[in-house]
């Protein structure tokens, strides 16, 4: 199988029909109306404290018994380039060390800034599998588990962001 063309990074592991049905939306000019029409829902977490409100708000629904969270931000690093991985969309960091003779641990999360201006729902995904980590490391069944607890249609939140995000690189930002 040959490998897919830099634009279709983000759903490499698909399927090839799925594929072709994506390819026949870009060239139709289709794929930044079909993820707004999916998602029209804007959200309003354009800065750093809103976002820390936001993703305390989920981990407090969700995870009440997970550690406290000592920094979330939008970070502008994150999927700079048009090659970026798609693992650097969002992540979630712990930094250890000894105070007063005890281990104490701070848990970070970062989200890519390109999720300011994502559908509500795409930035919830985010936020879901970051929280997720703060208590499963691996992307594993528990972990899986864990974020479709949290949002039910995960697995297809995390496709559209990845159709999303291949309308952005085909057609700029602003169009999706």
């Amino acid at each position: 199988m040959s490998e897919a063309p830099a634009p279709m990074r983000y759903l490499q592991g698909y399927s090839a029909e799925l594929l072709t049905r994506v390819r026949e939306l870009v060239e139709q000019g289709r794929l930044t109306q079909t993820v707004q029409l999916r998602h029209p829902q804007a959200h309003d977490v354009r800065s750093d404290s809103a976002l820390y409100a936001h993703v305390a708000a989920l981990r407090s629904r969700h995870m009440r018994h997970a550690e406290p969270l000592s920094k979330v931000v939008f970070d502008n690093k994150m999927l700079a380039g048009r090659y970026a991985a798609l693992e650097t969309l969002g992540t979630h960091s712990t930094v250890a060390r000894v105070q007063g003779g005890r281990l104490k641990a701070k848990h970070e999360i970062r989200i890519a800034s390109i999720f300011k201006q994502a559908p509500a729902p795409l930035l919830n995904m985010i936020v879901v599998h970051e929280l997720a980590h703060l208590k499963v490391r691996e992307h594993d069944k528990a972990f899986y588990a864990l974020c479709l607890h949290m949002e039910p249609d995960y697995h297809q939140l995390e496709f559209d962001t990845r159709l999303w995000l291949t309308a952005l690189e085909l057609e700029g930002p602003g169009t999706a």
